[in-house]
């Protein structure tokens, strides 16, 4: 019974923080799957076919290991794997563990999605501590919590695009017509809010609406960074309602984001690698280790593509059409809650 409560629980406080999370300023791939994480969010967006299918929280890289930002594609999934713990780390723990079999002492959890070249030993992944999720806490890797790790394992395809990118702020319009702003703390102190066309692009939708915003409430807002989203156009206690549109702020216009019109792709096999494959990354939590610790230089450990397992996906099954909707959380069995304390959400 406690663990079908801590469930529903966790699905319902996901549920609340994806209705309440603003969409970025970008361009997804009109035809197929795209992944979009945005570090400072912490908040990973898939979309489907153009249009925002799910938002999971994610933990990402801190400062000492950022997570790298840029253009990737998603790569072989391994269900159930054994993470093989890097040299470093054998040296650190000094206890002759070279390998942590699959289960709930797991730090990958129960499955590993591999993100970008492997050369930069980089993957979404499940976690043993959920309260770590979200944060900016990782060596590198994404974090999600372990039941949507499987949910977003068994949804996204092989190949599909897979965008890195770090915007300080989201600017946009609700189904209400109000307009919402949200600014994020610098956790890698990039500095690169360009705050001049975020509020030239705040100055043209409100003369297009015919709304007054205080200059002073949006230079409050960013001054704050709180990572909350903050009606400009609408009286205290209104509630931000869905769907949303986000507006191209980064170009400064009023025009809202767009699809990026691409071909059809060509059907792609998902490559499932066989249960209990070695994964060989820093999957451990900065909290349990040594802070002098240089950055993750391991990397996977090589093994042939295999057919599928009778118990993970063959393929991608079909996405939902509807706009964003917060993650199933179906317990995963096995998985303790973890005693760490979460991070700033921001």
């Amino acid at each position: 019974m406690k663990k079908i409560l801590f469930g529903l629980t966790a699905a319902l406080l996901t549920s609340a923080a994806a209705a309440n999370t603003l969409i970025p300023d970008v361009s997804p791939s009109s035809s197929g799957q795209h992944v979009v994480i945005n570090i400072t969010q912490q908040r990973l967006f898939l979309y489907d076919n153009g249009k925002l299918n799910k938002i999971y929280p994610v933990a990402v890289g801190k400062a000492m290991t950022q997570t790298n930002l840029g253009e990737h594609k998603i790569g072989a999934k391994a269900y159930n794997p054994v993470w093989h713990i890097p040299k470093s780390i054998q040296k650190e723990r000094n206890d002759g563990v070279k390998s942590v079999p699959a289960g709930p002492n797991n730090p990958l959890g129960p499955v590993f999605v591999r993100l970008g070249d492997p050369k930069l030993s980089l993957g979404i992944h499940g976690t043993n501590a959920p309260a770590s999720v979200p944060g900016v806490r990782s060596h590198g890797c994404v974090r999600m919590k372990s039941p949507d790790a499987l949910e977003f394992a068994k949804t996204i395809a092989t190949g599909s695009p897979a965008s890195v990118i770090y915007q300080m702020a989201s600017l946009n319009e609700d189904a209400n017509q109000n307009l919402w702003l949200a600014a994020y703390r610098d956790p890698y102190d990039k500095k690169n809010l360009d705050t001049a066309a975020l509020k030239k692009s705040i100055a043209a939708w409100a003369k297009a609406h015919g709304k007054t915003i205080p200059a002073a409430r949006v230079d409050a807002i960013l001054k704050g960074r709180t990572g909350a989203a903050n009606c400009l156009t609408c009286a205290k206690g209104v509630k931000l309602k869905s769907p949303l549109k986000s507006l191209a702020w980064t170009s400064g216009t009023d025009a809202y984001s767009k699809p990026k019109v691409m071909p059809k792709p060509a059907p792609a096999k998902d490559v499932v690698l066989p249960q209990g494959t070695e994964i060989e990354v820093d999957a451990t939590d900065d909290t349990n280790k040594a802070a002098s610790e240089p950055k993750q230089s391991v990397r996977p450990t090589p093994v042939k593509p295999a057919t599928t397992p009778a118990d993970a996906p063959a393929s991608a099954p079909k996405a939902a059409s509807e706009p964003a909707t917060a993650p199933a959380s179906a317990p995963v069995k096995g998985a303790p809650a973890s005693s760490e304390p979460a991070d700033l959400l921001f």
